[in-house]
């Protein structure tokens, strides 16, 4: 019965095996992931932006400052490097694949199968004379040669041949170990056990240390856990936080103190230069004494992201610093939106009831300092500054213009082209295509919302306490894009054209007519007084009118100007309020009876904190399987190619609550769905809330619409229902039961009695 052995390998072929596998696996994904991208390639993506991108900071950043970097090239060499010893030993496999053939006597002899016995033995006799060692030959070629004469002379060594594969008969499973033999050998020991201990006892632990340490000090988005630390702490402190104190706790953050970011650079020279910036800004509160906000390097940081804000020219020597400091804020800011969620549901929560919750003000300061931050404009400065070759003084011609009324980039876009180019009559044509095409690469949203209750039998009907989820439907398409398919399908219509829509020969654009069309409706609609609802209706026809009614209010498209224009805005929606006053007369009485809706809420308010923690973990979820690349941002002052974001959530404006937690998305090149939940109120009755959708990238281009909810009380639940039917059959018959214990008692007695 045969064997098995276990043996090092003394040729050292099998731990070729080992050597090429190995490598295979390092250098095959290596070369995939690290193998450095194409020049070319990028300066054709470049010369593809150029039209749109030439006047961005970035862009001219990449083409003045190219890379100049070894890494590239040390890169390519370690790779080519490792493909030729991947090559190299599967050479060598390729060839010891050769010594483990099947053993063959013919080949051994050199003859071909089916010889006859005479030319096997005057083969074997010239072979013999040639490798005989009496005769200066090989010996083990000689022995080879006997045995393989033998295999084919010998009855009983051919049949071991024919059956085994071996003439000597069935041998042992040998089972190489894919080491050289040398690594065991007594005298190479010492040096084994040092290379083992050098690489097991000292280089594991210090690379696992080295990552560990620096994993721990960051979070799951990159960011300092002391950043998130002292974020918390000011946000908690101050609830509502002003774009002044925003900027000041933004700069706070650890990532631009070189005592914990190596990459934060602190220089003599900042102790003149920093003051002499501070005296041209000269709004900077430097009083209190609230550290790290009064740092030397919060300082720094707060004096250049001002300066960057107000479009100053700075040193060149802190051009690098304001730079470096620019790339850290869009994640800085995102952190701190989840720091202001995160108290947010905490507040919610039954256990910290004491807890402040921060004001939606401060949410949305951060989403606008971003946007700001992008942008390198101050809060209530004119989106128009976005533009290329737009300046304050040309501003003041576009937006005080007698004829035409400019206040945000639609209402440029929709203009007609002779207007336009009469309105920027102080640019040359080169710097007005420029222009053009930038206005043309501006995202326009397209936002629809419908509300649905999930697992239940009427998906419509909201009751009290259900989980309401709104389902959010975003279309991206460019400015340009939207307006020639409007004036392509306003030209197909067959419409007489009047002479009031001709002038110089030349039809007005088709979105304009449809845009005062629009505008005679909507007039002709406000002068109409609204309907009351009969109240003989049956139910089912009043929920038939309000669901109309709400899909009808959630397809107008509101656009967030400005700040400026929020108040406007506000008494826009008094106005809503005051034609839907009837529909609202059900739920007016929501202000007095709040502090009882909480009392019978807080089992419902530690849910809705399980359930947002839970949409954040799937969010994330998410958005780790997705590309974050989407369109490059147009910015005219920031120093990095941005990418193309945006916050969707819910909040209730008149009292100024968060509804649902703010969604970053990150993934809207044409269409994305996005899932919205919340509990409904614990009272019946009409809500009015609001979705807002918000760049963190470009200013004046936010979204907000309507959300009416009309919340219906629960149905009871009957008693007789099947599905809590539990009794079971016998319980009724209960006189046999008790019987039957009357007769078990009886039972006991008499064993007792005996």
């Amino acid at each position: 019965m045969a064997g098995q052995q276990f043996q090092y390998d003394d040729s050292g072929n099998t731990f070729f095996y080992f050597l090429t596998s190995f490598v295979g696996l390092i250098v095959i994904p290596a070369t995939y992931y690290l193998w450095p991208q194409d020049k070319n390639s990028e300066q054709i993506r470049l010369k593809n932006k150029r039209h749109v991108y030439r006047s961005c900071q970035w862009f001219q950043l990449k083409l003045v400052k190219p890379q100049r970097n070894v890494v590239p090239t040390l890169k390519k060499i370690f790779l080519l490097l490792g493909w030729a010893l991947f090559i190299f030993l599967a050479y060598k496999v390729s060839k010891t694949d050769r010594e483990y053939q099947e053993y063959n006597p013919y080949e051994v002899l050199g003859l071909d199968p089916g010889a006859t016995v005479s030319e096997i033995r005057k083969q074997y006799h010239h072979l013999s004379r040639k490798f005989h060692p009496d005769k200066g030959g090989d010996e083990v070629m000689f022995m080879r040669i006997a045995k393989a004469y033998a295999a084919l002379t010998d009855d009983e060594s051919r049949k071991n041949w024919e059956e085994h594969g071996n003439p000597d008969g069935p041998q042992a499973t040998t089972f190489g170990i894919a080491l050289p033999a040398w690594i065991v050998d007594q005298k190479n020991s010492m040096l084994v056990l040092l290379v083992y201990g050098l690489a097991f006892m000292v280089i594991l632990p210090v690379v696992v240390g080295s990552w560990w340490y620096k994993s721990i000090r960051y979070s799951g988005d990159q960011i300092l856990i002391r950043t998130t630390q002292i974020y918390t702490y000011f946000v908690y402190k101050t609830r509502n936080m002003d774009m002044k104190r925003l900027i000041m706790v933004l700069a706070g953050a650890s990532e631009f103190d070189p005592q914990y970011n190596k990459d934060a650079t602190s220089r003599p020279a900042d102790n003149i230069l920093i003051p002499q910036l501070i005296r041209e800004i000269g709004s900077i509160n430097l009083k209190k004494n609230e550290p790290p906000l009064t740092c030397p390097y919060s300082l720094k940081t707060r004096v250049l992201l001002l300066a960057h804000l107000s479009r100053m020219q700075i040193p060149e020597t802190l051009k690098d610093d304001q730079q470096f400091m620019l790339k850290k804020c869009p994640a800085l800011l995102q952190e701190m939106v989840n720091v202001i969620c995160q108290l947010i549901i905490m507040a919610r929560s039954r256990e910290e009831r004491e807890l402040r919750p921060p004001s939606l003000s401060s949410l949305e300061n951060c989403m606008k300092l971003s946007q700001m931050t992008v942008q390198g404009l101050q809060q209530f400065k004119s989106p128009l500054l976005q533009l290329p070759f737009i300046e304050e003084d040309h501003l003041r011609r576009v937006s005080n213009h007698k004829k035409f009324k400019i206040k945000s980039i639609r209402d440029l876009v929709s203009m007609k082209e002779s207007d336009r180019r009469i309105l920027f009559n102080f640019l040359e044509d080169s710097n007005y295509e420029e222009l053009l095409a930038v206005l043309g690469s501006f995202p326009h949203i397209n936002m629809e919302i419908k509300t649905q209750v999930l697992d239940d039998e009427d998906s419509n009907n909201i009751t009290v306490g259900s989980l309401v989820t709104v389902l959010v439907v975003l279309k991206r398409q460019t400015m340009a894009e939207v307006f020639e398919k409007e004036q392509s399908t306003c030209s197909a219509e067959d419409q007489p054209v009047d002479e009031n829509q001709v002038e110089g020969g030349k039809t007005k654009k088709g979105w304009q007519q449809k845009n005062k069309t629009a505008k005679k409706s909507s007039k002709s609609k406000k002068k109409k007084p609204p309907k009351k609802k009969p109240a003989a209706q049956p139910l089912p026809q009043q929920k038939q009118i309000k669901q109309k009614q709400a899909n009808g209010a959630v397809l107008n498209d509101v656009t967030v100007k400005d700040d400026e224009e929020e108040a406007s805005d506000k008494g826009s929606d008094s106005e809503d309020e005051d034609q839907n006053r009837d529909s609202q007369s059900e739920g007016s009485d929501k202000d007095s009876d709040r502090e009882t809706d909480e009392k019978h809420g807080k089992d419902d308010e530690a849910e809705w904190q399980e359930l947002q923690q839970s949409i954040q973990r799937k969010d994330r979820a998410l958005l780790e399987t997705k590309s974050k690349i989407t369109h490059s941002v147009y910015s005219l002052y920031f120093p990095e190619e941005k990418q193309e974001w945006w916050w969707i959530y819910i909040a209730d404006r008149k009292d100024q609550t968060l509804i649902s937690m703010p969604y970053h998305l990150c993934t809207l090149k044409d269409q994305e769905e996005v899932e919205l939940k919340f509990p409904a109120p614990n009272k019946p009755g009409n809500y009015q809330y609001t979705v807002f959708l918000r760049s963190d990238s470009y200013m004046g281009l936010d979204q907000i619409k309507p959300l009416k909810l009309e919340v219906h009380e629960a149905k009871p639940i009957p008693e007789n229902h099947p599905q809590w039917d539990t009794t079971i059959e016998g319980d009724d018959d209960q006189g046999d039961s008790d019987g039957f214990e009357e007769s078990y008692d009886e039972e006991d007695d008499d064993d007792e009695d005996d």
